[in-house]
């Protein structure tokens, strides 16, 4: 694995958000000076917040799947994550909901979870459940380690008995010809597929390696802390103080100062410089590439992912028949997946994903009132048909509304009392590419040594972390780079081997 040469004693991590904060706490525990640099008030980045009238938004991120990556992370820095944001697991973790009304409650119980898909796809598909959940466990430890959690220096470094293991196991097929061998029911093997969206493939075209992220949810569980999805920056923020970086806010990074190939110091807008011997740029790629003052060679141009269109709501009062998670799907399927990814259409049929906090944290929301956020996905920017979301974003988010009382919440829209509306234009104002939080799509071309390196070239001291670079987009992965990068940095801790 390539590292840093020289000392890397003082390192300044650009941005506060989920990567940046864990590399910051990695490093700390490693012994290194840590100076974090972050534009907004409040740590975050992606995973952020916002306040009305007592109602408390998570703008980014709402399923947390893999708090073991998060313990690690907290430990790091000899600080245990228990102390400082509990976590509640879900049951169900997703109520799923289908236009015939039919519908299913997926449970991480392996039990539990048979008998529900008895009772919604016979025995046939119950048997099938068992054998795919054996399948996703030896996914997972096949691919997680080797794969995910570690460096690539190039596409050689995927040669290892893991790749044979992983081809033998089929994770170079499709996903959805993947779970079509254990589940026969159409509407079933959308509950275990659907995860592709994650990663901006549909199941038809996303690898079927990407089934670990339908173990690391339907298996490994989903959680929520204690305060919502922002508090764990916030606590990763604090424990990173505790253990001796210091974090400034408001300070927005303008250039990077040189010595040669060597980044010696970084400057902020107000003129402020911080000395340092290694940088962990969080930015949005394009932003850390515009700073390295030189963007990588692609033999192909990188495709975005496909976006999404949030409505946070605040309602008078509470929904009681509404899970914390509510998959809802409409009847169209993979017409829904063209639209989204090849010709850049809103969905005619929506399939959206409903989140209800105050189901499980009731200080999320006024007494007595509720807490909605209906996530919608759309076409990223770069699609020439988009419309304008400034102009029409109310319009589009009204009906979301009105679907949503259709389908489950009779009464939904005289309930709203406040609402803040999230559109693909207002994350490109946050500078993340083509309007979409979900940064690059998983193309096999898009995916492990062939995604966008953390070590890029041109500068002998800077290393990259974030959803943009490896391992990818996602909570724990946005975890796991950070830690990367501080191991590009200082090397493997000793006794660690991935």
């Amino acid at each position: 694995m390539r590292t840093i040469n020289g000392r890397t004693d003082r390192v300044v991590v650009v941005g506060a958000g989920l990567s940046g904060l864990a590399a910051a706490l990695h490093l700390c525990g490693r012994g290194r000076t840590v100076t974090v640099l972050e534009r907004a008030a409040v740590p975050g980045g992606r995973a952020g917040r916002h306040n009305i009238d007592g109602h408390h938004f998570d703008t980014g991120p709402s399923v947390l799947t893999m708090p073991g990556i998060l313990d690690d992370t907290f430990a790091a820095a000899g600080v245990d994550r228990q102390d400082l944001v509990p976590l509640t697991e879900l049951d169900p973790i997703y109520d799923t909901r289908f236009a015939d009304g039919r519908s299913l409650r997926v449970h991480r119980d392996a039990d539990a979870m048979t008998d529900a898909v008895r009772e919604f796809a016979g025995a046939r598909d119950a048997a099938g459940y068992r054998e795919l959940r054996d399948w996703l466990q030896t996914l997972y430890r096949v691919e997680f380690d080797r794969f995910v959690a570690s460096n690539f220096d190039s596409p050689l470094s995927m040669l290892t008995p893991q790749l044979a293991q992983l081809i033998a196991l089929g994770g170079f097929r499709r996903l959805d010809a993947a779970i079509a061998r254990f589940i026969s029911d159409e509407q079933l093997r959308r509950v275990f597929t659907f995860q592709s969206l994650y990663v901006g493939e549909s199941p038809q075209t996303a690898l079927a390696l990407y089934g670990l992220i339908t173990y690391m949810d339907t298996i490994g569980g989903v959680f929520f802390p204690a305060g919502g999805v922002s508090a764990i920056p916030d606590a990763l923020a604090h424990a990173a103080k505790t253990a001796g970086a210091t974090i400034e806010y408001g300070a927005t990074v303008a250039a990077l100062e040189r010595r040669g190939s060597r980044v010696t110091a970084v400057r902020t807008s107000d003129g402020r410089s911080y000395p340092c011997d290694a940088v962990v740029l969080t930015t949005e790629l394009p932003v850390s590439y515009r700073l390295l003052g030189r963007t990588p060679k692609r033999p192909l141009r990188l495709r975005p992912a496909p976006s999404a269109f949030v409505v946070h709501a605040g309602l008078d009062r509470p929904l009681p028949d509404i899970a914390h998670h509510t998959l809802s799907f409409g009847a169209a399927w993979e017409s829904t997946f063209r639209e989204l990814i090849a010709t850049g259409e809103r969905m005619r049929d929506p399939s959206l994903l409903i989140t209800r906090p105050t189901a499980t944290d009731p200080t999320l929301g006024p007494p007595g009132r509720d807490t909605l956020s209906i996530l919608a996905p759309v076409p990223n920017l770069d699609h020439p048909t988009v419309p304008d979301w400034d102009r029409d974003g109310d319009q589009y988010a009204d009906g979301l509304i009105s679907l949503v009382e259709d389908r489950m919440a009779p009464g939904l829209r005289e309930a709203v009392t406040v609402r803040h509306v999230i559109t693909p234009a207002d994350w490109a104002r946050q500078d993340m590419v083509a309007g979409t939080p979900f940064s690059w799509s998983h193309s096999f071309a898009q995916t492990g040594p062939f995604r966008p390196g953390n070590f890029p070239r041109g500068t002998d001291n800077v290393v990259l972390a974030g959803g943009g670079t490896a391992p990818g987009v996602g909570v724990p992965t946005a975890l796991l780079s950070g830690r990367l990068a501080a191991d590009r940095i200082t090397g493997r801790p000793t006794g660690r081997t991935r």
